[in-house]
Formats: C-alpha cells, sequence, structure tokens
C-alpha cells in the first residue's frame, strides 16, 4: 500500500483550504472611518391614527388618515369619536356609542402607564360601548404600550380600565 503518497496530496490540499480561508475573500483593514453626527431631529408623525367604532355591538379598530397629513393631538382623535363614523365607515356597518355633546376632552398622561380622559359628560351616563371607545381611542395614542384609563367628568370617575378589545 502506498499511504505516503495519498498523506502528502491530503496535507497538500488542506494547506490549500487554509491559505484560502485565511486570505479570505480579498477584503482588506482599514482604518476607522468617520460618517459625521448620527441623526437628529424630530420623528416624522404618523400619517394614520386609530379610532375604536362600534359594529354589531362590538368594538373594532378603524385606522384614518391623519386628515391633511397634519399630526393631531390625543384629544382630537377623542374629539373624532364624538363626530361619529365618516360615510365609508357607516356604508361598512360602523357606528359611535359616543354622543356629540361628550367634548371637549383632554387627556392627561400619568406616570406608569396611565391616562386620564376628561370629559364634559359624566362617564356613569355612558354606555359600556361608548366608554371602550374612549378608553381603546385613548390607549391607541400611547406609544408606550398597555395603559390603564380613567375616564372623569361632571364629578364622576370611572375606571381604571384597559381596552377590552
Amino acid at each position: 500500500m502506498r499511504t505516503g503518497p495519498a498523506r502528502r496530496a491530503l496535507a497538500a490540499g488542506l494547506v490549500s483550504l487554509v491559505a484560502v480561508a485565511v486570505t479570505g475573500c480579498g477584503v482588506q483593514p482599514s482604518d476607522v472611518i468617520v460618517a459625521g453626527a448620527p441623526p437628529s431631529g424630530r420623528v416624522a408623525p404618523a400619517t394614520t391614527l386609530t379610532l375604536y367604532l362600534v359594529k354589531d355591538g362590538r368594538l373594532g379598530a378603524v385606522t384614518r388618515p391623519r386628515p391633511g397629513g397634519l399630526p393631531l393631538f390625543e384629544t382630537d382623535t377623542l374629539a373624532l369619536l364624538a363626530a361619529g363614523p365618516t360615510a365609508g365607515e357607516r356604508a361598512h356597518g360602523f357606528s359611535s356609542d359616543v354622543p356629540s355633546g361628550a367634548g371637549p376632552f383632554s387627556l392627561t398622561a400619568k406616570p406608569a402607564g396611565r391616562l386620564v380622559v376628561t370629559l364634559s359628560t359624566p362617564p356613569g351616563e355612558l354606555s359600556a360601548l361608548a366608554l371602550g371607545q374612549i378608553v381603546c381611542t385613548a390607549a391607541a395614542t400611547a406609544p408606550e404600550g398597555p395603559v390603564q384609563v380613567t375616564v372623569v367628568g361632571a364629578g364622576q370617575s370611572v375606571g381604571p380600565r384597559s381596552c377590552p378589545a
């Protein structure tokens, strides 16, 4: 048996393989490349907003483009609930239980994922669906994730509640 030539051929093949692996794909090392300052400035506002309307007796999320692409305050989003669904949303069976006189709204962010929505209507006089619409729509404005929402107005308070939808 001739194992010597086979071993030499195998050794030569391994040396060639290691040489190819060491040289890599031809990328050469370089010095640090200075790229300038990191990005700064305001983050572009979202181009859509989420409202919770009623369909078939249940809450449903509806996404709308922001009017004119302009940023809206959270209270503007809540006021859209009292304005009711658009013609297209009504055509798809959506309605709103939030009465038109519930506004004006104010929204206050509290620490630790809590929001307080203040309205001119006593929250105890609103239907469960109207409260759910307000709670879920307010919660959808919070970028930090799940929040607890308390609804207050005319000396009454309901909550804190999470969005049931």
